[in-house]
């Protein structure tokens, strides 16, 4: 259980930050860049959840619980050590991947297939859908980088590679099943 009964602690006034495994690292290191940059995603989630409701807000409120298990699972290194902790450390799993893909399923059914690339926009929802889209980008990338340095979950990249596509087919539904979708016209302006 989490307890937080003091919001400012002082601990990083110098700089530096504590890992999930207790370490300190900069603040600015990758790691923390990495699931900072989930923090972020999360709260362009719920600014795009100010535009859903039913069905693809319960969706959108699945994908807010599941990043914060993402950021505990980035901010832990060392997987090797897992069976060893004192409290078993979270990690994502590849059902919350299946989870995902099942929804881009169904909700990629009744969608007609792209002949052209979608520019981002047309309804709010689907407008911030896309910035949803970039971000979760932005995290995969840092998370490979990451992986390339130290310990990751490979379900952790795994899963921010799916939620990206997750969140283009979902701004294709907000966009009246993508019938409203502004999609990008090749040398339209020259």
């Amino acid at each position: 259980m989490v307890v937080l009964n003091k919001i400012y602690t002082r601990t990083g006034d110098k700089g530096d930050t504590a890992l999930g495994n207790g370490a300190r690292v900069a603040k600015h290191a990758l790691r923390v860049s990495t699931y900072g940059t989930t923090d972020e995603l999360n709260a362009t989630v719920g600014m795009a959840r100010l535009h859903a409701s039913g069905v693809m807000d319960d969706r959108l409120s699945l994908i807010q619980n599941d990043l914060f298990d993402l950021g505990a699972d980035l901010c832990r290194p060392e997987m090797e050590k897992d069976a060893e902790a004192e409290y078993p450390p979270l990690r994502v799993v590849d059902a919350q991947i299946a989870r995902l893909e099942a929804e881009i399923d169904a909700m990629n059914a009744d969608l007609d297939p792209l002949r052209s690339f979608v520019l981002p926009g047309g309804a709010a929802l689907a407008a911030h859908l896309h910035l949803c889209r970039t971000v979760a980008r932005r995290a995969e990338r840092l998370s490979t980088e990451l992986s390339t340095q130290d310990s990751v979950n490979p379900a952790a990249v795994k899963y921010l590679n799916r939620l990206s596509d997750w969140f283009f087919v979902a701004s294709r539904v907000a966009n009246n099943n993508g019938k409203d979708d502004v999609l990008w016209v090749p040398g339209a302006n020259r």
